[in-house]
């Protein structure tokens, strides 16, 4: 297969050797895929720094002397009935809210638990000497073990726990083992969660009809059927992240985008993308640009001639997009109406949490793991998610499946964040190391066939989507898209997290009543340099941003409406090949 690899080449990018794979991958299976020399290298940066600073380990020799007086204090108090909370736990903690915590002994022991929480953030951070990658690193890896032993994780110390235990006389934790076998088999198995088969690609979710007008080696288009009797002559063109399944745009009936924007008179075209197996190793992100994003606005305008196109990207999709965009842009022949990048970065010098596992450390770790296979397994990239957020989505289900006793039922958005995909081992290795190790696209020394691509060139109006919670792409990482553009940027920031915030439908089972988004408009380069400016001044609206950006969208259209041309689906095995296509279904 033809590649097209850039004539730069980042420092320090070396083969892994075939005799380190067998250690390598047995350290990834037990880490997750964290490079143990990448912490061992925060902690031994942190620690030697601050032994050679008295002043810090004095200032926090008096913290934690203060620190022991309040909680004598507030014990006392909580024996003698008043309880004045000493620290308060950050806002999204959630664990020890409850009123069976607001009662001694469990009342002390989370407000112990918080004090120390609140000592170490102080002792892992402000150490003189030590490299802000290292200090973020050795913050968040030590949060992350506190978190393992707070006393909402443990029968004795979780005062809900103890009084399901009475109330139900043990059966909770007989069901909870259960659980928990139940679970490590299917681990073991390479098994899939129990309920998934419902929420099927074609079954359960991506049930919009349509069809496949286009198949390449590394992705299917589908074009889906219309439902009005008239449609806007601009098609929207979705590219979806590759790292997961396209159908979270395309979920249930009531919460697919797809199903929206088809609803709303559009014909809608969406991208998904091929699962990768070992053969696959040497495709590169010039491949999964021009076999993927460039091959579909081709097939779009085979399909559609003369007509322009609303581009929309998720994710990394909309990374992949906005290079597209750039490079089309260069050429002076783009056929884009408008780009729409949801929850995408474009500058990744801030990437949030998602960064503290890149650098030559870990990126070299992950090469050989990759090297084995030549592919990285979807589960060790959804191991870092669930790390990054370990207090929802690890430690939350120890209390209410294995503790508790309890069921959560499976739910599509659940399904579908099990439904990983693999990721080639050349296009990953040049992911994390030309945008986030290098942040060569924000810097314009990323290439297309030879040629920088610099996003400047993007000539068409931008509709940026960012989500409040996002620990993928930080909102505040997706502003940066206006200091890198010429075109007038719309900004919207919505309520919600990287999935639930873009998957935020008006109505439906998944419409949220407290949802809302801001929204601001700015020429380029006109916007504030700082997003904390511009929150201050952006207009907050409830509900769903959907509408907004479809009249956005519709604002930009020539307002022309026709009869919906007919789409003939490419054969397969002899038969039409209908929406959701073979390539979901890929495990």
């Amino acid at each position: 297969m033809t590649t097209h690899p850039p004539t730069w080449a980042p420092a320090a990018q070396h083969a892994p050797d075939p005799l380190d794979q067998p250690l390598t991958g047995a350290l990834a299976r037990l880490t997750h895929g964290i490079s143990p020399a990448a912490l061992a290298l925060a902690y031994t940066d942190w620690a030697s720094h601050l032994a050679v600073s008295p002043a810090r380990q004095g200032q926090l020799a008096h913290l934690a002397w203060r620190q022991g007086w309040a909680w004598a204090l507030h014990a006392a108090q909580a024996w003698a009935g008043q309880c004045t909370p000493c620290v308060a736990p950050a806002p999204n903690d959630r664990r020890f809210e409850p009123p069976p915590w607001q009662a001694p002994p469990f009342h002390m022991l989370a407000q112990g638990f918080l004090l120390a929480q609140q000592w170490w953030q102080q002792a892992t951070t402000g150490v003189r000497g030590v490299s802000r990658h290292h200090e973020e690193v050795v913050a968040f890896t030590t949060r992350q073990l506190l978190d393992t032993v707070a006393p909402s994780n443990f029968i004795a110390t979780n005062p809900q726990v103890l009084q399901e235990t009475l109330a139900r006389g043990g059966l909770n934790l007989a069901a909870g083992a259960a659980n928990w076998f139940r679970d490590a088999l299917t681990v073991l198995a390479d098994g899939r969660p129990r309920g998934i088969e419902a929420f099927g690609p074609g079954k359960g979710t991506a049930r919009t009809p349509g069809k496949v007008v286009m198949r390449n080696h590394l992705v299917e288009l589908i074009q889906y059927d219309p439902a009005t009797p008239e449609v806007a002559a601009e098609p929207v063109l979705i590219v979806p992240s590759w790292i997961m399944k396209f159908y979270i745009l395309d979920l249930t009936p009531g919460d697919s985008l797809v199903q929206y924007l088809v609803g709303q008179g559009r014909t809608v075209f969406m991208v998904s993308w091929r699962n990768p197996g070992s053969q696959d190793r040497d495709l590169g992100m010039d491949d999964y640009l021009t076999q993927g994003v460039l091959a579909a606005i081709a097939a779009v305008q085979e399909l559609r001639p003369h007509a322009r196109i609303h581009a929309a990207g998720y994710c990394l999709g909309g990374t992949l997009l906005a290079i597209a965009a750039a490079a089309l842009g260069a050429s002076g022949r783009s056929p884009l109406q408008t780009v729409s990048l949801l929850a995408a970065q474009v500058d990744f010098n801030r990437p949030g949490e998602l960064g503290l596992f890149i650098d030559e450390s870990q990126i070299a770790f992950l090469e050989g793991v990759m090297a084995e296979h030549g592919y990285l397994d979807g589960r060790q990239m959804a191991g870092a998610f669930q790390l990054i957020n370990s207090k929802d989505l690890v430690w939350s289900k120890l209390v209410h499946e294995y503790l508790m006793g309890a069921q959560s039922p499976m739910t599509a958005m659940k399904a579908w964040n099990a439904d990983a995909t693999r990721l080639p081992a050349r296009m990953h290795s040049e992911y994390l190391r030309w945008l986030y190790l290098d942040n060569a696209l924000a810097e314009g020394r990323y290439r297309h066939a030879g040629r920088p691509v610099r996003l400047d060139a993007i000539g068409q109006p931008l509709y940026v989507v960012a989500t409040e919670r996002d620990h993928v792409s930080p909102w505040r990482s997706v502003y940066q898209v206006h200091s890198l553009v010429r075109a007038p940027v719309d900004f919207v920031l919505s309520s919600g997290g990287h999935n639930v915030g873009i998957v935020s439908p008006p109505q439906g089972p998944l419409a949220h009543p407290q949802a809302s988004y801001r929204a601001a408009v700015h020429e380029g380069g006109a916007a504030p340099h700082d997003p904390d400016a511009w929150l201050d001044v952006a207009t907050v609206r409830e509900g769903s941003w959907w509408p907004h950006w479809a009249a956005w969208l519709e604002a930009r259209s020539d307002g022309e409406r026709l009869r919906p041309p007919p789409a003939r689906a490419i054969l397969h095995q002899g038969a039409p090949l209908l929406a959701p296509g073979r390539y979901v279904h890929q495990r």
